[in-house]
């Protein structure tokens, strides 16, 4: 039998790193957590090269001596088991702090170069201690404000086997800021600051001063529309432990995204990304959102310490509750309450009252006779008369039912050419959105939206092959678009593969982009939603780039479709009889228009025989 040995302590320090501190954006989501738990009001974040080449963390908490500076480098070693727990049973159940293993600065110590600079209020001097891949090479005095200093250099640079499965800078650079991002929106009541730094200068991403309500953090952060286009969460409880709370802001339903990355989740002030937690949400959505739609919220559950188990996972990014069942039900009755009564913007159901005016309330009688209106038509009208065509003004004989009136154009015989078109000549438009048509076999009813929005997509398509000044329409004055600086880093990285479908776009300082030209198929596109949905697609279908890459070429396939439905005509909108007959004709002669780009049919028809059946003369 092979004789079974201890590991030396750096390759155990390692060992544990590649649990702990996988990338960039983990190691920086451990220091910060440091110090949110150190009890600092401000915390500011540096990132070099997407924390790549450096990471630095400075806050203003309680701050160390210099021999817990060095007991906190040693495995296992944490303040933040409290004496009496250390030892009770149960005792990792019921802590509050965000880290409590000890794992963390170790770990990070032996897979990169270590500073550590810290001074408590109570002391006139600061101490500094710096580890170098596990050894360490400076123990020494430091001049510092009160508070800790925390540097992270040349992470994995004398692990090769770990450092050629990083990504590149901007995806690194997308992690971290996703990870302060979380950790800001969980304290409102801590001051936030992220820069960037070069050799050259330094930039700020993120500010948030301390102390802001919460749905000012989290509308901040998310985006400053969420304001006006949320209701607020706040359901309470009663378990056999205490009290569950469900704080936080919901988006609607008619505000959403096409990925769930602007999804935040919360249990006991800890960022999580729970399978439980997900499901709830999209159950809670589920009759309100297309399948291909996600909400955008951030959702706080607070619940006793004992009814959840945060030592599951070794980031911590997940957890186990007690009753996993009742959590679930909490949280979709939650949203389904404030979704549906806390906010009439949405999801509004039909008033009682009203409903029962409409069954029960006798229609008024008309000021008018009915006997001589009905005389003036039929009686005294000139049936000899030529009749209107399509689109011309009524003759007089028609004034006195001007009130009510409806806006269906006056039937005139099919004309012989109708025999050739398969979807028939339109005969007027129903709720706004469906096309009636009759056909020489039938009639037709057409969705115009699905209808419209398949159309653009073939064009689209098509453009691909067309000279480029045929492919798109330059705007007269540019579109300024403000994003996030992680989805303008996606979109400036496809720019070339937009514009051969006529999608003109440049980088416009860090967290904008401008628009110069829409494609031709896209006239009155809005250009903000149509780029935050490119990004949210490029997001979505890039996540298998290290897996055998998608193509640009590809990609941009899979969001051609985004791109259709903002240029197709909306349900809802008023169409005459001529752009409603266009709509048919250009459906004939487009391949693939029986279906819409996420599969629902376009059109259907009902035989002449079915008519005849529903009224009996079959």
């Amino acid at each position: 039998m092979p004789e079974i040995r201890r590991l030396p302590s750096d390759l155990v320090n390692r060992i544990a790193a590649g649990e702990v501190v996988e990338r960039p954006a983990a190691a920086l989501k451990e220091l910060v957590e440091n110090a949110i738990d150190a009890g600092a009001q401000r915390i500011g974040v540096v990132l070099c090269d997407g924390g790549l080449q450096r990471i630095e963390v400075v806050d203003d908490g309680c701050g160390m001596a210099p021999e817990a500076m060095a007991l906190a480098l040693e495995r296992h070693a944490t303040s933040k088991l409290p004496e009496s727990l250390i030892g009770a049973e149960g005792a990792i159940e019921l802590v509050t702090t965000l880290g409590f293993r000890g794992e963390a600065l170790p770990s990070i110590a032996s897979v990169a170069r270590l500073t550590i600079e810290s001074r408590e209020r109570s002391a006139t001097d600061g101490w500094r201690r710096i580890v170098d891949h596990g050894a360490v090479v400076a123990d020494e005095p430091a001049a510092l404000p009160p508070g800790t200093r925390v540097r992270v250099e040349d992470l994995f640079a004398r692990v090769p086997a770990r450092r050629k499965f990083l990504r590149t800078a901007r995806s690194e650079y997308a992690a971290c800021l996703d990870v302060v991002r979380r950790l800001a929106m969980a304290r409102p009541d801590i001051g936030f600051t992220l820069e960037t730094a070069t050799d050259n200068a330094r930039r700020t991403v993120l500010s948030l001063q301390p102390g802001e309500a919460l749905d000012t953090r989290v509308a901040r952060i998310i985006a400053h529309e969420l304001k006006d286009n949320s209701v607020p969460i706040e359901l309470e409880r009663d378990t056999v432990h205490g009290v569950m709370r469900l704080t936080g802001v919901a988006g609607l339903p008619t505000w959403n995204r096409g990925v769930a990355d602007h999804q935040y989740l919360f249990v006991n002030g800890r960022p999580v990304k729970d399978r439980l937690l997900v499901g709830a949400v999209r159950g809670a959505y589920a009759d309100m959102l297309a399948r291909d739609r996600h909400a955008v919220l951030a959702l706080f559950l607070d619940l006793p310490p004992s009814d959840v188990d945060v030592n599951v996972h070794p980031a911590k990014t997940e957890v186990r509750f007690r009753d996993s069942a009742g959590v679930r039900g909490f949280i979709v009755s939650g949203l389904r309450h404030a979704l549906g009564t806390g906010d009439r913007r949405s999801a509004q159901g039909p008033d009682r009252a009203a409903m029962a005016r409409w069954v029960s309330e006798p229609v008024a009688p008309s000021s008018a006779p009915i006997a001589p209106l009905l005389e003036n038509v039929f009686l005294n009208r000139d049936w000899n008369a030529p009749q209107p065509r399509l689109g011309e003004a009524r003759t007089s004989w028609a004034a006195p039912l001007a009130q009510p009136q409806g806006r269906a154009e006056e039937a005139v015989p099919v004309p012989a050419e109708a025999q050739a078109y398969p979807l028939g000549i339109a005969r007027g438009q129903v709720a706004n959105t469906y096309i009636v048509a009759e056909a020489a076999d039938g009639l037709v009813l057409v969705d115009q939206h699905a209808a419209h929005e398949r159309l653009v997509l073939e064009r689209l398509r098509a453009a691909g092959a067309e000279e480029a000044n045929r492919r798109s329409q330059a705007l007269l004055v540019p579109d300024v678009v403000e994003m996030d600086e992680v989805d303008c880093d996606r979109l400036e990285d496809a720019a070339a593969g937009f514009a051969r479908f006529g999608l003109a776009i440049e980088r416009f300082g860090p967290s904008a982009m401008l628009v110069r030209a829409l494609p031709a198929a896209l006239p009155n596109a809005d250009s903000g939603a149509l780029l935050r949905d490119l990004a949210d697609d490029i997001a979505k279908h890039g996540k298998q780039e290290d897996s055998g890459a998608l193509l640009l070429a590809e990609r941009l396939e899979l969001v051609l479709a985004t791109m259709a439905c903002h240029g197709s005509v909306r349900a809802g909108r008023t169409l005459s009889v001529a752009e409603m007959n266009a709509l048919l004709r250009e459906m004939e002669a487009t391949p693939r228009s029986g279906q819409c780009n996420h599969g629902r049919p376009t059109w259907v028809k009902l035989g002449m025989d079915d008519v005849e059946k529903l009224f009996g003369r079959h």
